[in-house]
């Protein structure tokens, strides 16, 4: 072996070393390295160290989160609307009238163009169907059985596997770094309590409905 080749190849056992490490040093190794990440990084750097004028105490370090479209996806419709249209198929049998009324007839009819013509209203028809008629704790075990088995029309995956591995991290980082974080979103509190420790880290008590979901959620 000749000189350059041995110091060539103690460069890439270095190498093969070194960069283990430097990706356990990395709080955020799925994000791309450039101005979004550094400013992430350094807020919470003068966030989190005393002396500095924008140091925030650890007991309020606090930080929320939207869910549909930021935590996990929403395409193409929001999942907790998904789960309402599989419900309502279940209870069709009991509901004969629905053949005819909108917009449980649209769902019926997979005739998703009429069913987004319905608007808000008609997916509040759909939660209200859906959601009402049950305790808390049997809502929780509906919703928990859903996820076990339901996968997603496009990707074919169970729903809580579509989760965005970059928010993940930056969720672990914020905690790491003395935050509580939280979930503010327009989907039920019932229906994200369920999943939102084992898939977020995010503790069931530690989210809030942002708009108005009916009685249950």
């Amino acid at each position: 072996m000749t000189p350059r080749s041995m110091v060539l190849t103690l460069l890439l056992a270095l190498a093969a070393v070194a960069t283990p490490a430097l990706a356990a040093d990395d709080p955020l190794p799925s994000w791309n390295d450039g101005a979004v990440k550094t400013s992430v990084m350094e807020f919470v750097r003068v966030v989190t160290t005393e002396g500095y004028a924008a140091f925030v105490p650890p007991e309020e370090r606090i930080a929320v989160f939207d869910n549909d479209g930021t935590l996990w996806s929403e395409k193409p419709a929001y999942f907790q609307r998904q789960f309402a249209i599989d419900r309502v198929k279940t209870l069709a049998g009991q509901h004969p009238e629905w053949k005819n009324e909108q917009p449980f007839k649209a769902v019926l009819e997979d005739d998703f163009a009429a069913l987004d013509e319905s608007g808000l209203q008609g997916l509040m028809q759909l939660i209200m169907a859906s959601h009402a008629g049950m305790t808390t704790a049997q809502f929780e075990q509906m919703v928990s059985g859903w996820l076990t088995t339901a996968l997603h029309p496009r990707f074919k995956k169970p729903y809580t596997d579509l989760v965005f591995q970059p928010m993940l991290e930056l969720l672990e980082y914020l905690r790491a770094s003395g935050f509580e974080t939280y979930i503010v979103s327009g989907g039920g509190m019932d229906f994200m309590r369920v999943w939102s420790e084992s898939v977020y880290g995010i503790p069931r008590d530690h989210g809030r409905t942002s708009e108005p979901q009916g009685d249950r959620v």
